[in-house]
């Protein structure tokens, strides 16, 4: 067995080991939602980084900067200006101390809007988890070449990331994410210089570059560079899992402090995640034609991957396929535990079980991660990409909860009514887009010349944002506005 094949097999036993460890700290419903409200900075920033470091980047991102070059950075520029608006929020989050973003929802609007916010966020996390499963698999079955397949790695992922969410919970994601922190900065950084000066340097892989891939568009125009930007910044403001973290930190003051710490290490990660790419792209030209045999999809997806095994020595290719593991693992974790928290929260204890013992609690939550698990292996069917499923997840997240949940705190007329429609608005256009386009509905537009596939999972972010904030503006203003005492806990800073 050799290095390649024991990092991406030990060090997921380590994590489990350590979640095992972990658990036994678990005493409380609370503790696995939130893990006591008694993180600190260092491990909320490596949390949090892990979570938005995923497949999407790893497999969608770096492929889309295989073939699109430096543009692919308008993919990634979403999400970090996004973190630019949540640092003015995360203080905010915070001080009102809930569990969950339907807690805020219900809060800030009524019941119905708690509803329907746990509707989307349990539709686009399952997806979200399950490219992680997919993930996984085509690590496993590249860097055994082919004696797992890419079937067989999926299912043993899936179980994987099942097992470690529901031992301990955020308890013991907050811990190993530190590891998979380190271990992820230092593989993509180790990686990049290494194979670019190994390959004439700078100036040598800027020349074996297709042309436009050091262009700010990469060929494209404005309407792509909104169609990609928008469901990383739409995502990141209504993260679920980010909101959750926030919650779990031990007072105002550290959970914005960690946002700027998120913000460093995502920008840097996700850089030279997509500068890899982009070499790729020079030093292997000919993968952009290709079909990767092992798992059946465009061998862009997994050039990440690709120069782990042929460009580095053995030690830095085990290093760059462990931070891939840990990539996939630390996003998985998260995106399960999410929408299990909403289940057992949100609708079993507010709905179902009003007097639910802690135990009770627990049990619906573990079960759910289960359950949902087996839901995202389901999904995988319906998309060929993970760059598709990761716009369209967004795109969902995006534009159902984010305005609902912007509008809570930084618009004090929206009223109950228009959160509502909001949220259904932008839930109703992405399933209903989704589903007519299936069956054979068109919805391309041409504008300026250029056809635009508004069911595409590159544009069906513009009318789901679109159809939600109208809706919300408009209901808004026809309804009475809500008294002082149902905005006022919105915009006051927690205690630091």
């Amino acid at each position: 067995m050799n290095l390649l094949v024991l990092a991406v097999i030990v060090y997921p036993l380590i994590l489990i080991g350590v979640s095992i460890w972990r658990s036994r700290s678990v005493k409380s419903h609370a503790d696995f939602m939130v893990a006591g409200r008694s993180v600190p900075v260092a491990l909320l920033v490596g949390t949090l980084v892990c979570t938005w470091i995923g497949s999407g980047s790893l497999f969608g991102g770096a492929g889309l900067a295989y073939r699109s070059g430096i543009a692919e950075l308008w993919f990634s520029s979403g999400g970090w200006i996004g973190l630019i608006v949540a640092y003015f929020l995360a203080h905010r989050v915070r001080g009102i101390a809930e569990y969950t973003v339907p807690d805020l929802l219900e809060k800030r609007y009524n019941s119905a809007a708690r509803l329907l916010g746990t509707l989307a966020i349990i539709l686009a996390y399952v997806t979200i988890a399950a490219y992680q499963f997919r993930g996984g698999g085509w690590i496993l079955s590249i860097a055994t070449d082919g004696a797992i397949t890419p079937m067989v790695g999926m299912l043993i992922t899936a179980a994987t990331i099942v097992v470690f969410t529901a031992l301990a919970g955020m308890v013991s994601i907050v811990t190993v994410d530190v590891f998979n922190g380190i271990v992820i900065t230092f593989g993509v950084l180790l990686a990049l210089p290494y194979i670019v000066f190994a390959n004439g340097g700078i100036g040598a892989v800027a020349a074996g570059l297709p042309d436009g891939h050091l262009t700010a568009l990469g060929g494209h125009n404005l309407l792509w560079v909104f169609g990609v930007a928008a469901p990383t910044f739409l995502l990141i403001l209504g993260e679920s899992g980010m909101y959750q973290k926030f919650f779990s930190a031990k007072d105002a003051k550290s959970a914005r402090r960690a946002v700027i710490g998120m913000l460093v290490g995502i920008v840097v990660i996700e850089t030279a995640i997509a500068l890899l790419g982009v070499v790729g792209a020079s030093v292997y030209p000919d993968l952009a034609a290709q079909t990767n045999d092992l798992i059946g999809r465009a061998a862009s997806e997994t050039i990440i991957l690709f120069m782990a095994k042929n460009s580095l020595p053995m030690i830095g290719g085990a290093i760059l396929l462990a931070s891939a593991v840990a990539i996939v693992l630390s996003t998985g974790n998260t995106f399960l535990l999410v929408p299990s928290t909403n289940v057992s929260r949100d609708i079993y204890e507010r709905f179902v079980n009003p007097q639910a013992s802690e135990q009770a609690k627990l049990n619906v939550q573990r079960a759910f991660i289960v359950l949902f698990g087996a839901l995202g292996l389901v999904v995988l069917t319906f998309f060929d990409s993970v760059l598709a499923m990761a716009l369209y997840a967004y795109s969902l997240v995006g534009a159902s909860l984010t305005p609902a949940l912007l509008a809570a705190f930084l618009w004090k007329r929206v009223t109950p009514q228009g959160g509502v429609a909001c949220i259904a608005g932008g839930l109703g256009s992405i399933l209903a887009i989704k589903v007519l386009s299936e069956i054979g509905v068109d919805f391309t537009l041409t504008i300026s010349g250029t056809a635009f596939d508004f069911a595409s999972s590159d544009y069906i972010v513009v009318p789901g944002v679109l159809l939600s904030m109208s809706l919300m503006v408009i209901v808004s203003l026809m309804t009475p506005a809500s008294p002082e005492a149902k905005w006022k806990p919105f915009f006051e800073a927690g205690p630091s």
